[in-house]
């Protein structure tokens, strides 16, 4: 066989496929299936197709540790809602989690919690060499710090233990907690504004502690380089190398026009910095510094003569540790012992943790695992929300570099070393025109309570033509509009059937007209022979262009071109059947047949990672083994190569009998119903 070539694009032999790692708090919110895992599988389900499936590992895992989780746990046993240790709590939740990943026909290689099953010894034995590496190093430095605490409670409060407002200067969220916003913004914890503690709703006060900390800003450089590389992919979106740019600027304190006296006095007391007035509209002032460290002398000095400040995006010590006792273990460095990680440096690296207990599932060697994530010729495709960008995008890089093989960080690693990732970012998926929240007053569906007005492959076809790789979209089911009005207005359609239609009607009516045409004039078997020519040329422009958009990740427009295809598939066979059946032209018949069940081939191929089970439902009709029907390790110029010698000598394949009236891709229940209304 010749495999299909697409001379402008170049696929690694070796894939990992990330689809971030949901808390272990709650269950799976629409957002998590819609906004990432389902495009992650659709993109791990075509790498299999298109490199072969022992090629591809696509991982991800309940995020088992952190404060959210703490937090809940300790809020649902207050409540009486919940008996039982923290971990049988996240337990609970991540079976949850993996049941609603499963209804979505979510295809994930691995799927357990960096704090449960073999993953978890696995992750622990992961990080402590992670710890110990980037010790060895040089890259971590122990620093006493100030973390919030409790005097009522008489505890020292986790990041989600405390709320206030956002420091950073032009962010506006008031969910801002310890040291990190709901935007994704990080800072010092003495800069949040106005902290409440959540456990006792009072003012907590600072109490010194003791940390390690990564050199992020000494590794500014492989930031800068990686985000330059990035910019010339066309694999990675606009949105990644934006965000990630904000944060490579020096570091600059903001300070409110009116006290710009109050700092006159004192400007010479701070180290050397570059004052800039006001931008026009803007109402605070500038004061540029050469480095973090002297930005943070000159907030102190701020401080302890009352002037009021916000801080801007810069490189910051990234934390690895703290003082939390539900977490990885950090190993005992310097006498200093009974730390745990925090949650997202651990969670950098958890992927890897989960393809080596993949690998580990599979028999296969510990090492193997470095053929998927060291070697020059394979690729890492994480995909992940817009607001967790400073961590993959920013802070991922430089912890990769520093852990990369010989001294000091190359920004382009050598094999055997780590190399970088591809971030795939999507926008927020709102719920009408707002983001979903919990606590807004119109609740957003589960993804579970989805699955009671849709099916599956409807849900999964409508997200992936959300174009959520451009901009922030509206999710809008009808069933859940909050106008009952509009819900009961039978002239209204749903938004989220628009892409559903295409299967149940126009991919539906192709595949039986093929299958039923087989059955009814050709005794059951699929005629051989040579394509026509047009068909050929559709055949190839699609399959172009198709693994063009599929490269870039381009899911919506994958939608797009699949609409025009799977139309033009089912047009033609309309078309050209007609006009067989009119003449009674028995060859025309036999050729049209060999036309459309080509294109149905292709049509189902191309379409195997946006809906598997009705592609799969198609090819098991057809009479062909999976492995075989979706590979892309053909020239594509007939059906024949599927077929036997035997086969291609008769110039027939037997297909399977397909009953009346059936579907391949179903109406849901409760749309069934409707309809007989």
């Amino acid at each position: 066989m010749t495999p299909f070539r697409n001379d402008q694009i170049t696929w690694p032999k070796r894939a990992v496929v990330t689809a971030g790692m949901p808390y272990g708090n709650k269950s799976l919110h629409f957002g998590h299936v819609g906004g990432v895992f389902v495009p992650a599988d659709c993109f791990a389900r075509f790498l299999r197709d298109r490199i072969g499936a022992e090629n591809v590992r696509f991982v991800s895992g309940t995020d088992c540790f952190g404060s959210p989780i703490e937090e809940g746990y300790r809020k649902e046993v207050e409540s009486g809602d919940f008996e039982g240790t923290i971990e049988d709590y996240v337990q609970r939740n991540h079976d949850r989690q993996k049941k609603t990943l499963d209804s979505y026909d979510i295809s994930l290689d691995i799927y357990e919690g960096s704090g449960l099953g073999h993953c978890a010894q696995t992750h622990k034995d992961v990080t402590d060499r992670v710890i110990r590496r980037l010790y060895e190093k040089g890259y971590l430095q122990l620093e006493s710090t100030l973390q919030f605490y409790d005097t009522q409670e008489h505890m020292f409060l986790n990041g989600r233990q405390v709320v206030g407002h956002c420091p950073v200067q032009g962010c506006k969220s008031d969910k801002a907690y310890a040291d990190e916003c709901d935007l994704g913004h990080q800072y010092d914890s003495v800069d949040l504004i106005n902290p409440i503690s959540s456990v006792s709703g009072t003012v907590p006060e600072m109490r010194e502690v003791k940390n390690w900390y990564f050199d992020l800003p000494g590794l500014a450089s492989v930031v800068r380089d990686y985000t330059a590389r990035m910019e010339a992919d066309p694999q990675v979106r606009p949105i990644v190398t934006k965000t990630i740019s904000e944060f490579l600027v020096p570091p600059i304190i903001y300070i409110k026009v009116e006290l710009f006296d109050h700092y006159k006095e004192i400007a010479a007391t701070l180290p050397e910095h570059e004052y800039r007035e006001p931008a026009k509209g803007k109402q605070s002032f500038e004061l540029e510094f050469a480095s973090i460290d002297q930005r943070d002398q000159a907030r102190d000095i701020l401080s302890q003569a009352g002037i009021r400040f916000r801080t801007g995006k810069a490189l910051v010590p990234f934390r690895i540790s703290g003082n939390v006792e539900w977490g990885v273990p950090v190993p005992e460095i310097e006498g200093v012992e009974g730390l745990t990680v925090w949650v997202w440096p651990e969670s950098l690296w958890a992927p890897i943790s989960f393809t080596v207990a993949c690998n580990d599932a599979l028999g296969l060697s510990r090492p193997e695992w470095r053929s998927f994530w060291c070697n020059k010729e394979a690729m890492v495709y994480q995909f992940i929300g817009q607001d967790n960008l400073y961590f993959y995008g920013v802070a991922q890089p430089a912890l990769f570099a520093a852990l990369s093989k010989g001294d000091g960080a190359p920004s382009d690693p050598e094999e055997g070393s780590l190399q970088q990732t591809k971030l795939i970012a999507n926008h927020h998926i709102l719920f009408g025109d707002k983001k979903a929240s919990s606590s807004s007053d119109v609740k957003p569906p589960s993804a579970d309570e989805l699955l009671d007005y849709y099916t599956a492959e409807q849900l999964r076809a409508h997200f992936l033509a959300l174009a959520l790789d451009q901009k922030s979209v509206g999710f809008k089911p009808k069933v859940f509009d909050p106008d009952p009005e509009k819900r009961a207005d039978t002239r209204v359609a749903d938004p989220v059937l628009k892409e559903g239609a295409l299967l149940t009607k126009v991919f539906n009516r192709l595949a039986r007209s093929c299958l039923y045409e087989a059955k009814n004039n050709f005794e059951g078997y699929m005629p051989l022979g040579a394509v026509s020519t047009e068909v050929a040329k559709q055949v190839r422009t699609t399959m172009m262009k198709y693994d063009e958009l599929m490269y870039r990740v381009d899911l919506h427009s994958v939608m797009s071109l699949m609409d025009d295809f799977i139309r033009y598939a089912n047009k033609y066979w309309s078309s050209n059947i007609k006009v067989a059946q009119q003449n009674e032209d028995e060859d025309a018949r036999r050729q049209t047949l060999v036309d459309s069940f080509y294109l149905l081939r292709i049509a189902t191929l191309l379409m195997h990672p946006v809906v598997p089970c009705g592609t799969e439902k198609i090819c098991d009709y057809m009479n062909f083994d999976f492995e075989e029907f979706f590979s892309w390790n053909y020239d594509f110029e007939s059906m024949e190569e599927l077929c036997s010698a035997n086969e291609i000598n008769e110039q027939r394949h037997r297909v399977r009998d397909l009953p009346p009236r059936t579907d391949f891709f179903k109406f849901h229940p409760s749309q069934v119903k409707n309809k007989e209304k």
